[in-house]
């Protein structure tokens, strides 16, 4: 039994005419997000790095939401999540969102206790 893949992406802004131009649709804005995390890796802009939001420079958040995206497009299109059922997709998605929303809360608060203890040469917590 054949089945069709949708040939859009971004919510049907864009309309590829064959699966072959739409992987390579994909593939072209994967590396634009790649590229401008690479620009930004390599001059990192001084404005991006002296401000901080939520203990974590600014270029960091960038950094983790472009990952993010992109990792989203990698199995939205190429592992073919877009053709599964409602609840098959959501499970998947939000069991991610959780799991990357306490890891990145368990990197900001391990490293703020790293901070402080190379900052203050005090240990909090002696095991």
């Amino acid at each position: 039994m054949a089945h069709e893949h949708k040939l859009e992406i971004f919510r049907g802004l864009v309309k590829f005419k064959s699966n072959i131009t739409k992987i390579w649709g994909v593939f072209l804005f994967l590396s634009i997000v790649t590229t401008v995390e690479v620009y930004l890796g390599i001059t990192k802009p001084e404005i991006l790095t002296q401000n901080r939001f939520m203990a974590m420079k600014i270029l960091n958040w960038i950094f983790i939401i472009l990952t993010l995206v992109k990792a989203y497009y990698i199995i939205w299109d190429f592992m073919h999540h877009r053709d599964e059922t409602k609840g098959l997709r959501r499970s998947v998605v939000w069991t991610g969102v959780f799991l990357i929303c306490y890891l990145v809360l368990i990197l900001l608060i391990e490293g703020d206790y790293i901070f402080d203890v190379y900052k203050n040469n005090y240990v909090k917590f002696n095991f």
